[in-house]
């Protein structure tokens, strides 16, 4: 499958922390594991004329992997729209970690996606809630990180249509940290690892679980829906 992994690129520039952690970028790092796995990847950044997703890369692009944090509002509107047409046209969406806040998520749920937060170094275990769900094979009844920003409850997101796995951290909270959506005829993943300051995406099962997500949100050939007006495919007879 075509990938495209996109990255705010700041952070790694502006914090030697993060530079250390990830000298040539998260999205380097994300796209050499999905390479890896047999994937066809690219990487886009917001820097980049048109943030790195022009046209045609939206276009040739079967699942996108989106990750930000701090420049939110540095993405273009039109190029969040035309994310989220692509979505909404069968493109699959990977959302991961701090990128619940971007606008291409918040156009797609129609919600605030605020939750709490605290960067305390607590221990994540995750736990798996569907353990049928495609996006959780090769993963045991839990996954577990050393250290990680925490995210809490309430998550204001509209109701997952499946609810894939929840957290528990050491300072008590719990969050919904992987849930999928259908919008249109795209399916989105939300996956909550992935603070900056963390080796998280060096994680095995972290790695497994976001190429699982990849795949599950391939779109498979869905057939297009035309809308409006329509004629009739059986002969209306005259009464």
């Amino acid at each position: 499958m075509n990938i495209t992994v996109w990255n705010e690129y700041r952070h790694e520039k502006e914090n030697p922390v993060v530079a250390d952690i990830y000298p040539n970028g998260i999205h380097h790092t994300i796209a050499g594991f999905l390479e890896e796995a047999g994937h066809m990847v690219r990487t886009a950044t917001l820097d980049e004329e048109q943030h790195g997703l022009t046209e045609e890369v939206l276009a040739n692009t079967d699942v996108l992997v989106w990750w930000g944090h701090k420049a939110h509002d540095e993405v273009d509107e039109d190029i969040a729209e035309a994310v989220k047409h692509r979505v909404l046209e069968g493109m699959g969406l990977v959302v991961l970690h701090s990128a619940h806040f971007s606008k291409v998520f918040r156009k797609l749920m129609g919600t605030t996606c605020d939750l709490k937060w605290r960067e305390a170094d607590d221990r994540e275990r995750m736990w798996v809630v569907d353990p049928a769900h495609p996006i959780t094979e090769g993963i045991g009844q839990y996954l577990e990180i050393d250290k990680e920003e925490m995210y809490g409850e309430h998550f204001d997101i509209p109701t997952p249509e499946e609810l894939i796995f929840i957290s528990w951290f050491e300072g008590g909270e719990v969050f919904r940290s992987g849930a999928t959506f259908k919008r249109g005829r795209g399916k989105i993943f939300y996956f909550r690892p992935g603070h900056e300051t963390y080796p998280t995406y060096y994680n095995k099962e972290v790695q497994q679980v976001i190429q699982n997500g990849a795949k599950w949100a391939q779109n498979i050939g869905t057939p297009t829906h035309i809308y409006g007006n329509a004629d009739p495919i059986e002969n209306i007879s005259e009464k």
